[in-house]
């Protein structure tokens, strides 16, 4: 096991009055008084318009809402050489949008994190979302205290087993003892008495609790319900004292003010514990489940008290197996009921008291602090999850994305435009040209304009342009999609599908393109070819052309007629989505064909732009659903075979594997990323990407590092020769999503190391 020396809590400190407060203070003292002589430190936020006398173990308080303090801090714990900072995390105690502040701090510290949860939103906003996957994604470690916690963690945000680590709540270490002494001290000698403590608010249920009264009374009438705690500062606040005098007229109103005493006090942990020791049964009748932790539950459980509760998250577990009692949310004579049992039945009553007090011991601080030491010894040689910011030095990692080549790609044009086809990697005339590999052409020329990459050719951007235009039938109102060599239209209109991915093209350029006058003729021939697709029935061709009007309604903001558009097809999407999926099938479609990444990512991105969170869950939905589709069993991206691809009755057909399916997956990847900046979705992109490198069902590369040129695809036993113009432009349109992807997320992107390439 590594030495600690020292260690740094993050979070609020007493005398803060909050549970946060409480539980991080208990914490630090905990280790602090532990055997391995570890020193500790707290790093406190204090909300704004207060000033509070904090103990010398406070190192460093920090103003909620400044972010210069929360980077300021990171530099006094860099130089304070601390071996792990623990942050306690909770919404609502740290600054900026949904407490983002604390992500300045986090991210700059050049020592491991471990990240105690102590809430997890099952259904988070966005925002919500986007911060705690940062807070994660920067934590070595990340501590709940409950079996829910982990449930919701894997299964909402997508975090690693191994990441995360279950260590109950601590409650300190007191002997069983009867409630007599303690009841005569407090002058509560005679009488039965309830319990419930902390900061009031409404969600703690009060009031179902008072309204159970008179139902107790009718089998106890020397009952007495004690409600000690002041009113959350918050709610203070924002309404003063009202709550509070709602619930002394409730008590009025029901005749029992003999039997209901409000105590507005914040005690200390000594006093708190001679109240939890006189009470006879202890409340929580919190009004909704969505309650990860209660240190109120914890303390009483760990004193060995009867507890009746509602089935709050935290409370279904610690009080299974006839540990306590569970009742029904905001059912005063569920509860009422309950307690008058046990108040009446001394014998269940002890049982259930000496059942809580044996299986609490395991959670004691000094248990508790032990459980957190192991946990910092086993991180503390780890550097941060991600490299501290700012840094001045960039640290290139192995295996990060290649370099552009356009050697093969220019060989594949000439003055016409891109070839279809090549035979080997020699360009194949016979097969001509299309407007779907030029339109994807103009898409990468538009994708190359970001800082440190290279552009191509100002005369080939045109070429690909001038094909797109020409390629446009006005008389038809659709674009040709196949051309001869000779330069002759082989038809008077194309597919649903390159009409749809042309104006996706346009779009781009539109918003993207170095020439002004580009830029105008783009978003001039999208909002004439845009109308057509209103008429379409190929989901694909709705995707292509909402990520085409990403980019032209960022352009045109006061087209009403494409946002119309835009909705609509949106609003198709989301409705097949719904319509067709099924347990185990969560597609917009009876089957998977091709480009199928694209369908989840124009939900995603439209979502994202027109700030509508029902398309973003649903284009996140279908795409983890189809990430675990295109996943091999050994862990590889593989996707969705061209031989007659699948439906939901039958086998995913494994081959013929194609470049496109990759490229699609990425951008998809890349959109979800965005959302919240969830690491997994970087993870999943960088498999993809390694498929075209040799991480796939042959261990063989796509790709050709040295002249940029794909093969078409993976045959079952070999990869297929031919390098024809989708192919070039898909591996390329790849590489610069998962550049872009890389420099976004801060960091290089990477992935394991490829056997076929470093063989």
């Amino acid at each position: 096991m590594n030495q600690l020396t020292k260690i740094a809590f993050i979070g609020n400190s007493l005398p803060r009055r909050c549970g946060i407060a409480t539980f991080t203070t208990d914490l630090q003292q905990a280790v602090s008084k532990s055997p391995a002589h570890v020193a500790t430190a707290i790093v406190a936020m204090t909300d704004h318009g207060h000033v509070y006398d904090y103990p010398p173990e406070v190192r460093l308080a920090i103003a909620d809402n400044n972010r210069d303090d929360y980077i300021r801090a990171a530099d006094v714990l860099n130089a304070g050489n601390f071996d792990v900072a623990c942050l306690q995390h909770e919404f609502g105690i740290f600054g900026g949008e949904d407490g983002d502040h604390i992500v300045a701090l986090l991210s700059r510290l050049k020592m491991p994190i471990v990240t105690t949860l102590h809430t997890v939103l099952a259904e988070p906003s966005l925002s919500q979302r986007r911060v705690l996957n940062e807070i994660i994604d920067l934590s070595a470690k990340v501590v709940v205290m409950a079996e829910k916690g982990r449930t919701l963690l894997s299964d909402v945000y997508h975090v690693a087993a191994d990441k995360i680590e279950i260590v109950p709540h601590g409650i300190p270490d007191m002997p069983f003892s009867e409630p007599a002494v303690s009841k005569a001290d407090l002058g509560f000698d005679g009488r039965s008495v309830i319990l419930t403590f902390g900061l009031l608010s409404p969600n703690k249920g009060i009031k179902v609790m008072i309204d159970a009264m008179p139902l107790i009374l009718e089998s106890r009438p020397d009952a007495v319900y004690v409600i000690l705690g002041a009113t959350h500062p918050n709610l203070v606040r924002d309404q003063g004292e009202a709550y509070r005098e709602s619930l002394v007229t409730r008590v009025n109103d029901l005749g029992i003010e003999d039997s209901v005493v409000l105590l507005d006090r914040f005690v200390d942990k000594a006093t708190l514990l001679d109240f939890i020791s006189m009470c006879d049964v202890y409340a929580t009748p919190y009004l909704n489940e969505a309650q990860m932790t209660s240190g109120t539950l914890a303390y009483s459980f760990g004193l060995g008290k009867a507890v009746v509760s509602t089935p709050y998250w935290h409370a279904q577990e610690l009080l299974a197996d006839d540990r306590g009692v569970l009742v029904p949310f905001g059912d005063p004579t569920a509860i009422g009921r309950e307690i008058a049992s046990l108040l009446t039945d001394d014998a269940r009553r002890d049982t259930m008291r000496r059942r809580a007090y044996q299986t609490s011991r395991p959670m004691t601080w000094q248990k508790t602090a032990e459980r957190y030491l192991a946990l910092f010894s086993e991180i503390s040689q780890q550097k941060p999850a991600r490299d501290p910011k700012p840094t001045n030095v960039v640290v290139r990692k192995a295996h990060t994305p290649p370099e552009l080549e356009f050697g093969h790609f220019l060989s594949m044009c000439d003055d016409t435009g891109l070839f279809q086809h090549a035979v080997y990697s020699v360009p194949d005339r016979a097969h001509g040209y299309c407007v779907d590999d030029n339109a994807r052409a103009l898409l990468l020329s538009v994708a190359l304009n970001e800082p440190g990459e290279r552009l191509l050719p100002e005369a080939l951007t045109s070429r690909f342009a001038s094909f797109v235009q020409h390629a446009w039938n006005p008389d038809e109102k659709h674009f040709r999609n196949f051309m001869g060599f000779d330069r002759r239209w082989l038809e008077d209109k194309g597919s649903q599908d390159s009409h749809g991915r042309t104006l996706w093209a346009l779009g781009e350029c539109a918003r993207g393109d170095t020439s002004p006058s580009r830029r105008a003729w783009a978003a001039a021939l999208f909002a004439q070819a845009l109308p057509t697709v209103e008429g379409f029935g190929s989901p694909r061709a709705w995707a292509f052309a909402l990520l085409g009007l990403e980019g032209y309604c960022a352009t045109s903001p006061h087209d009403v007629l494409a946002h119309q558009i835009r909705l609509a097809l949106a609003d198709r999407l989301v409705e097949i989505f719904h319509r067709v999926e099924r347990t185990g099938w969560s597609w917009f479609e009876d089957n998977l064909s091709y480009d199928n990444a694209r369908l989840s990512q124009a939900l995603i991105a439209t979502g994202l732009s027109a700030e509508r969170p029902d398309y973003v869950a649903a284009g996140l939905k279908s795409l983890r659903w189809l990430m675990t589709v295109q996943t091999s069993p050994e862990g590889l991206f593989r996707p969705i075979g061209t031989d007659g691809f699948t439906d939901r009755t039958g086998e995913v057909k494994l081959f013929d594997q194609q470049p496109l399916e990759a490229t699609a997956t990425i951008a998809a990847c890349h959109a979800a990323w965005r959302v919240a900046h969830d690491i997994t979705w970087k993870e999943e992109a960088a498999k993809a990407f390694a498929w075209f490198l040799g991480r796939n069902d042959l261990s063989l590369p796509v790709v050709d590092l040295e002249t940029g040129s794909c093969r078409d695809g993976l045959h079952p036993t070999r990869p297929n020769e031919n390098r024809g113009g989708e192919s070039v432009v898909s591996y390329l349109l790849g590489l610069v999503e998962f550049r872009k992807l890389s420099r976004a997320s801060g960091h290089p992107s990477t992935f394991a190391p490829l056997r076929a390439l470093t063989a």
